[in-house]
């Protein structure tokens, strides 16, 4: 069985091993694919592994020999569902292997934020504490958590997640979700709607998917009604906010702060004026890249190869 991976890095840049995948077939690793090399390194293979490369309708009525294509991520917009169900193709994701490490990292965005931890780390290597004359220093107002409104968009396994998170620092927890009120922990409020839950917290934290329907959400109106002191958290899609509205909303004063692992286009544009920022604070989209997570990732994307192996696929998206 040939296996191909189209774009194997950001998965395993070396700490990790490919080995329990040679086992089941003769393996092709390429690091990254750009769209001209596709088809000749496709060629024949029986299995692809993609993440991030597009595998449209074209693509896969040239690959006659492929059976199986698997999405290294849960998000599997990058393949055409529909044709690869027209050509029998199987197609699987890998749903829910990074939900701690997004949870931690919404939190490492809002705990460096109202801490400013990054900030009086570098001045203190400055010598900026040295230079004090009290045991103690700060120079911008430094805020607990206990006691504030958390806003949660999207109330899956990473909203959940990030939930229990906010519940344990003291914080109230409030979520814009379809499932029932019944449905949530006693300690979760549900949020009638979309906007009542910009208006009234102090940490609107994104965990939707991205849809025609999400796209943009966050928008110039939806930015006014939040507080001044209001900080906005994306760990989930870029495309959910409207970037050059945040910017001017960031640079205005509208909202206090915002920490984001994803943009609209990655890697940015280096133009992009959320990144001359002061108060807009970004990581290059790891949030789902911990050792740990990969380390799953990698297990469930062998153990769906080897189900679709013995004839009973799991986490099939094309059904």
């Amino acid at each position: 069985m040939k296996i191909v991976v189209l774009d194997g890095y950001t998965l395993n840049p070396g700490d990790l091993s490919w080995d329990a995948l040679k086992e089941l077939g003769d393996v092709a690793v390429y690091d990254r694919t750009v769209p001209g090399e596709l088809m000749e390194r496709a060629k024949g293979a029986e299995v692809l592994l993609t993440n991030k490369v597009v595998l449209d309708a074209e693509a896969l009525r040239s690959l006659p020999e492929l059976k199986y294509i698997g999405v290294l991520a849960t998000g599997y917009n990058v393949v055409d569902v529909e044709a690869a169900r027209e050509a029998g193709i199987v197609v699987t994701n890998i749903p829910a292997y990074s939900t701690d490490s997004v949870a931690q990292m919404a939190f490492s965005h809002i705990l460096n934020i109202v801490q400013r931890v990054d900030v009086y780390a570098d001045e203190a290597r400055e010598g900026k504490w040295s230079s004090r004359k009290d045991f103690c220093y700060w120079n911008a107002p430094l805020h607990e958590l206990a006691g504030k409104k958390m806003g949660i968009i999207g109330f899956g396994h990473t909203g959940s997640a990030t939930a229990r998170i906010a519940a344990a620092f003291g914080m109230d927890v409030h979520v814009y979700t379809r499932k029932s009120a019944m449905q949530l922990p006693h300690d979760v409020h549900k949020c009638p709607s979309l906007d009542e839950v910009f208006r009234k917290c102090d940490i609107v934290s994104l965990h939707c998917p991205l849809s025609e329907k999400t796209r943009e959400m966050v928008n110039a109106e939806r930015l006014k009604m939040m507080k001044p002191t209001a900080i906005l958290i994306n760990t989930g899609r870029g495309g959910l906010i409207n970037e050059k509205d945040l910017a001017e909303a960031l640079a205005g004063g509208t909202i206090a702060a915002a920490g984001l692992d994803v943009l609209v286009s990655e890697p940015p544009h280096a133009d992009n004026p959320l990144l001359r920022l002061k108060n807009c604070f970004i990581t290059p989209h790891i949030a789902w890249a911990t050792y740990e997570a990969r380390v799953r990732l990698m297990d469930l994307a062998v153990s769906n190869l080897k189900a679709f192996i013995g004839g009973k696929p799991e986490n099939n998206v094309a059904i």
